[in-house]
């Protein structure tokens, strides 16, 4: 299943260009679905293609209703409400859009799934939200606490006890992180629409760095609500605003996809389909895929990991080493990295920023081997690692 996800500021038009998205898919003979957390504006647009609003209230009481008898076996001493007096709490409507696409994803029914996916905050939420729960579990469930929970709930078979259903909501969880490949821009597409005015490039910078820490990229960049031309002094001030917004933008991404303001909402799939806002289905992707580590060897013996997080700039990007994870913060968002079993047994002896700023930007990270944590035979003969040790 091919996951499109398109996003902007509040007031770009994202919303717009999902439904166009679907409403073509739909239209080619694609089994396509629109995913969003509100009702589409365009009436009679379910007629012309699927379309599922994943509401958070709905959701909590699903999954409560479902949860509701092993959650009571992990604490037996409080009477738990029923599903319709539970209260939602703030971020579960990305909880609920996350187990949508996952149940779509082992349905089998579609072939695309476009996700109206909100403002950029509520994207990225989105997004980062299987690696948080991945890091959750492991933090609160580590494999090896399940395994001995296993043989104790096994062991207690037959006899009341909160165990098995805390494994099973583990498990649960794992299960819904891993059919939604969110950071694989293979099968998920992130598309950002923008307004063309002074804060667009800003915004795509700050977009595209945050979506490296997260493993994605810009799959396309649409420039939405261009104003017509016009006279008058006004006309000739926001006329001149706009090429130069769509010039920066060229600049950063290449092509701009460029969509009119309507002169008035569109009130029918045909006057959507004729605004032709729809966002091609398969971007073109190339380059160093951000947010994957690369580790290579120096000259000085050391280890090198590097990591592209595109327009980072240097004083903005943190970096931090915690037991056997490398946690990147920039653009507002955190991600762990799990080192593997060859750096787990350096130091971190430096880091810097190459390209800071450029959509090539990559964090580089210096590692040199711990002598008490590698055998004799494989360290380096003559190490000279770099004394110098630049922050980010």
């Amino acid at each position: 299943m091919q996951t499109l996800l398109v996003t902007g500021p509040g007031g770009a038009g994202s919303s717009t260009v999902a439904a166009a998205t679907a409403l073509r898919l739909a239209a080619t003979g694609t089994r396509c679905l629109l995913l969003t957390d509100a009702a589409p504006r365009v009436p009679g647009l379910s007629d012309a293609v699927a379309v599922e609003v994943v509401g958070a209230q709905p959701a909590v009481q699903q999954v409560w209703s479902r949860h509701v008898e092993q959650l009571a076996g992990v604490l037996p001493m409080h009477v738990l409400p029923p599903a319709t007096s539970v209260v939602p709490v703030p971020g579960v409507d990305r909880v609920a859009l996350l187990a949508a696409l996952a149940g779509h994803a082992a349905s089998g029914r579609f072939d695309v799934v476009v996700v109206d996916a909100g403002p950029t905050p509520a994207a990225l939420s989105l997004l980062t939200l299987p690696g948080a729960l991945r890091w959750w579990l492991g933090q609160l469930a580590p494999t090896r606490l399940r395994v001995l929970a296993s043989l104790r709930a096994a062991a207690a078979s037959g006899r009341p006890n909160g165990i098995a259903g805390a494994l099973a909501g583990a498990e649960g969880l794992e299960q819904l992180v891993d059919r939604v490949p969110l950071d694989d821009p293979a099968r998920t597409a992130v598309h950002v629409v923008l307004r063309p005015d002074a804060t667009a490039a800003d915004e795509l910078r700050s977009a595209a760095t945050a979506l490296g820490v997260l493993g994605q990229q810009v799959a396309s960049v649409t420039a939405a609500r261009l104003l017509p031309g016009g006279t008058g002094e006004w006309w000739t001030a926001r006329a001149a605003a706009q090429t130069g917004a769509l010039r920066e933008l060229a600049d950063l991404a290449g092509a701009v996809r460029q969509v009119a303001e309507a002169a008035v909402t569109p009130r029918t799939p045909a006057a959507l389909s004729a605004l032709d806002a729809a966002v091609p289905e398969t971007p073109a992707v190339g380059g160093p895929r951000p947010g994957v580590p690369r580790t290579s060897r120096s000259a000085a013996g050391e280890w090198l990991l590097e990591l592209t997080l595109p327009f980072a700039r240097r004083g903005e990007v943190e970096l931090t080493r915690w037991a056997d994870d490398l946690v990147v913060t920039a653009a507002g968002v955190r991600r762990s990295f799990p080192l593997d079993p060859l750096l787990r047994r350096c130091t971190v002896s430096g880091g810097a920023l190459d390209d800071a700023g450029t959509a090539t930007a990559t964090l580089a990270v210096r590692f040199t081997p711990d002598p008490a944590q590698w055998p004799a035979g494989l360290l380096p003969t003559d190490p000279h690692p770099s004394d110098d040790q630049e922050t980010p």
